[in-house]
């Protein structure tokens, strides 16, 4: 018998929340675990500030006792407003390969939405864009990253069992390095500097960078990334948080800023030395060795980037100005020995983004997809 537990949001409670997955794929040579005291500032009302404009619930599975899934349920108001739905979302969504758990957690999510007056039910999803989503339909052999979630080739079936159709695919990439800039990067990088008098900003210093470009960083993810699929758009106090947050963690190398004659932002690109071996190494704990792993990840050797974020001023998009992000940036990645980097996932539909590495080797290597139902 499956029993279905309320978990209430304590900091104790959402350890056991976090921890149920990382002991479901102890041994897994591909997945990746968070932090858990980073799913716990995501998950808990106190701290994130999402919560001004999300509602959340979280369940967890029990069989004789032993934990065997959980789910979260989340109601975003803000992008429910901007599009005038009615739409739940479920994530953080772990069960082992029992369609009776995954059926009793999705059920109570779902009768969980429509006590909330909802309509629909999409997922995996967190509360913004800055947290992880979509559930892996391809690419379960391969290594997974800080920034996406790993999940198990069976899940996908139990949503199709369950009745949830496929909503929207993202697709990922792994590009080779190359040992120089190439000639129509450079060339096309020359031509947008001269003609929208655009140049590149390095800082070695990160209160300048927080101080200087922290808010006009995130106001441009907020105005490029607009539109796109379930975005939710930054408040102000989220802003301020993942400045916080985000920032003081970088290596400012990785970090390309390009500005216009008038020094206002127009465009970003963030890379980051792969954590992915550093967290398994962690096994989701800073303490007592989990910082050595991490500190090991981002200053030791490492043939992998992570392409953390791209983003450009909408204006500015399709002129070329991903050349002047990537001439800065490859010299970077040759010093630091990197020999593969790797995109964040991109919409399937975003043609735009996916032709900026058809001058790199590459292939795709996932896929992910969020799954919707009508309630």
């Amino acid at each position: 018998m499956i029993e279905i537990k309320t978990i209430e949001p304590t900091k104790e409670n959402l350890k056991r929340f976090t921890q149920y997955q990382i002991d479901l794929y102890d041994g897994n040579p591909y997945y990746v675990p968070p932090l858990i005291s980073d799913d716990v500032a995501t998950l808990s009302p106190s701290v994130n500030p999402a919560f001004d404009f999300c509602d959340s619930v979280y369940y967890m599975a029990y069989r004789d006792g032993k934990p065997v899934g959980r789910i979260a349920g989340i109601i975003n108001r803000q992008v429910n407003e901007t599009h005038k739905s009615h739409t739940a979302r479920f994530g953080f969504i772990d069960f082992i390969d029992d369609p009776d758990v995954s059926e009793a957690l999705l059920t109570k999510v779902e009768e969980w939405a429509r006590g909330k007056g909802m309509k629909k039910i999409i997922g995996p999803l967190g509360f913004t864009d800055l947290d992880h989503e979509g559930m892996l339909v391809e690419g379960f052999d391969e290594l997974s990253t800080m920034a996406t979630i790993y999940n198990y080739p069976y899940y996908p079936c139990h949503l199709e069992r369950l009745g949830y159709k496929k909503e929207s695919d993202w697709v990922e990439f792994m590009m080779d390095v190359s040992d120089s800039i190439p000639d129509k990067h450079n060339r096309i990088a020359e031509i947008v500097k001269k003609k929208f008098g655009l140049k590149v900003l390095k800082y070695k210093s990160r209160k300048r960078i927080k101080d200087e470009y922290g808010r006009a960083l995130f106001n441009l993810i907020n105005d490029a990334y607009d539109g796109l699929y379930e975005y939710s758009r930054l408040s102000e106090r989220q802003i301020d948080y993942y400045i916080n947050i985000y920032l003081g963690l970088l290596n400012l190398d990785l970090v390309t800023l390009i500005v216009d004659k008038d020094q206002q932002l127009v465009g970003v690109g963030i890379s980051m030395p792969s954590m992915s071996r550093a967290l398994q190494k962690s096994k989701g704990k800073l303490f007592p060795f989990g910082w050595w792993h991490l500190l090991k990840g981002l200053k030791g050797k490492n043939d992998r980037v992570d392409l953390l974020l791209v983003a450009v001023k909408p204006e500015y998009q399709n002129k070329g100005v991903n050349a002047l992000l990537f001439q800065d940036l490859i010299p970077y990645y040759i010093k630091y020995g990197f020999k593969h980097a790797e995109s964040n996932p991109e919409l399937e539909t975003n043609a735009k983004v996916q032709n900026q590495w058809e001058n790199f080797s590459h292939r795709q290597h996932r896929r992910r997809r969020s799954f919707y139902k009508n309630l």
